[in-house]
């Protein structure tokens, strides 16, 4: 008996795979990065796969598969890994470490508690709150240096 393409995942490709050209590809996907990243689209907790799709004029099947080609993940994971990514930031930025973690979620982009957790451990292996501890120490050497660099700036002000 011979195998159909959903029983032999090896060779089986998608169709929208073979609809999709590879220039066709770098032009959404470049247009997808410009949104989602230098826009900083993926901080706005109600910018879903269907709002991007809108926005570069594109069907959201379209827009998935692209994402799901590019990425080997769906809308969501991606949108997810970019918020981890500026919480992590925060988390280690001396600016930030007065900030509870559910404001600087919710400054990533995250709309609730539980999937900012979740995301979070699921991507880092810790939750936010070890995370931040094990780079405490780092932040209080970045707060001692930004005082003695303060501190010196006073000094040699008041030399002249």
């Amino acid at each position: 008996m011979a195998k159909t393409d959903s029983q032999n995942k090896e060779t089986y490709t998608p169709h929208y795979q073979i609809l999709l050209s590879p220039k066709a590809m770098d032009e959404v996907f470049e247009k997808i990065m410009q949104r989602l990243v230098v826009e900083k689209k993926y901080r706005d907790p109600n910018y879903y796969a269907k709002d991007l799709a809108k926005d570069l004029g594109l069907n959201s099947r379209y827009i998935s598969a692209i994402i799901n080609l590019r990425f080997h993940q769906n809308y969501s994971q991606l949108i997810n890994d970019y918020r981890i990514m500026d919480v992590k930031y925060m988390l280690k930025d001396i600016h930030f470490n007065k900030l509870k973690l559910e404001e600087i979620s919710a400054m990533a982009g995250f709309s609730n508690r539980q999937s900012f957790y979740t995301a979070f451990f699921n991507r880092c292996g810790v939750t936010p709150k070890e995370y931040r501890l094990t780079h405490a120490i780092q932040l209080e050497r970045d707060l001692l240096d930004e005082r003695r660099m303060r501190s010196q700036k006073t000094t040699e002000a008041e030399d002249l």
